[in-house]
């Protein structure tokens, strides 16, 4: 198998601290982006590591993400050029989103697939991380790629995932 990256980012600010929101997730800013691969586990990558960060993601053939591609990158494009990382991009969003038509939850494919859910929700990290609470910031960070990782080895053995009871859906991962 090629050699593969999982990837999930928590940010310094919410959309509405920063002018644009939205349209402007470059400026959100990284606090911590949790990677795991084969090789060296879960690392941890601080805002002054964002730039080796991207360099790292480059060096894989896969970079595995949940919505990656439309929030992981723009936050990553702060500190350097993240063209390169949309080639090697596979991101379990964007690859639902085009067997579905529509955008899954995070927590419900975990729910549905794994039978347990996430402990936490993305804002609430900002608030930890403003609180000094960086060591929760990153748990639930790791705890998000360890999730991704147990949906994506469940997806290559059964075939499929799910997102809801009984409702499954086929996928080649």
């Amino acid at each position: 198998m090629a050699s593969e990256i999982y990837l999930d980012t928590e940010t310094l600010r919410l959309s509405h601290e920063v002018p644009g929101g939205w349209a402007n997730i470059r400026e959100f800013g990284l606090s911590v982006g949790i990677t795991w691969d084969e090789q060296h586990g879960f690392r941890a990558w601080y805002e002054p590591d964002a730039p080796r960060l991207i360099e790292e993601l480059a060096r894989f053939d896969r970079i595995i993400t949940f919505n990656g591609e439309r929030f992981d990158f723009k936050v990553l494009s702060k500190y350097g050029d993240v063209e390169k990382l949309h080639a090697r991009s596979f991101d379990l969003l964007a690859d639902l989103k085009k067997k579905l038509g529509r955008r899954v939850k995070f927590d419900t494919l975990v729910r549905a697939t794994l039978g347990r859910g996430k402990t936490g929700v993305g804002h609430l990290a900002v608030a930890w991380w403003h609180a000094g609470e960086r060591d929760r910031v990153v748990a639930y960070c790791r705890e998000d790629v360890q999730l991704m990782v147990e949906v994506v080895r469940f997806a290559r053995q059964h075939g499929y995932v799910m997102i809801a009871p009984g409702r499954k859906i086929p996928v080649n991962w």
